[in-house]
């Protein structure tokens, strides 16, 4: 009875999913609604995510605008804008809210591939602890006799080129947000 690898497949593809996501909200100096994820608003006494009380737009390439539905959590919007660690100061005129992407500095261009380095480093090793699980269960099922030693090399091999698939890919996406970032 060889290993099933579906289970370890799906853990790997959520770790690759859940890495995309952290990518999305580091700012490549463009406008990108996804940035303001992770920003929550005090609505009347419950933080509340940003998009689920206002309509956000991409007006130009540098250039967010945030209008809410209810005129009276603008402040809060701005004042959970300021307190993020966005770096950008909201301009409100009462009836929207503008963010203005300044261009970014090369010191800053650098210390965001950084960050996004260390990302898929975290994205790789929670991979091979994926990879580790699935061997471990190899290994106790041979141990029991559930499988032969052939059906255990198999089930490696099998793990094994999963997770090489799944490197490779963190890999990709790794390099398509760093090229992102050093653009000008």
């Amino acid at each position: 009875m060889k290993l099933d690898t579906r289970e370890y497949e799906t853990k790997m593809r959520k770790t690759i999913a859940s890495y995309k996501e952290n990518l999305s909200t580091i700012r490549a100096g463009k406008a990108n609604p996804d940035v303001l994820k992770k920003i929550e608003v005090d609505y009347y006494g419950s933080p509340t995510p940003i998009s689920s009380i206002a309509e956000i737009k991409v007006t130009d390439a540098r250039t967010i605008t945030i209008t809410a539905w209810d005129k009276s959590v603008m402040r809060g919007i701005e004042k959970g804008i300021l307190t993020s660690d966005l770096g950008i100061h909201p301009q409100n005129d009462g009836t929207c809210i503008r963010l203005t992407f300044p261009p970014m500095t090369e010191e800053r261009r650098r210390e965001l591939s950084k960050q996004v380095s260390k990302l898929g480093e975290d994205a790789k090793v929670a991979v091979r602890n994926i990879r580790r699980d699935a061997n471990d269960k190899t290994k106790a099922m041979k141990k029991n006799s559930e499988m032969t030693e052939d059906e255990a090399k198999a089930s490696d091999k099998q793990i094994q080129d999963l997770t090489d698939k799944y490197i490779k890919e963190v890999d990709s996406v790794t390099a398509a947000k760093t090229k992102e970032i050093m653009e000008i």
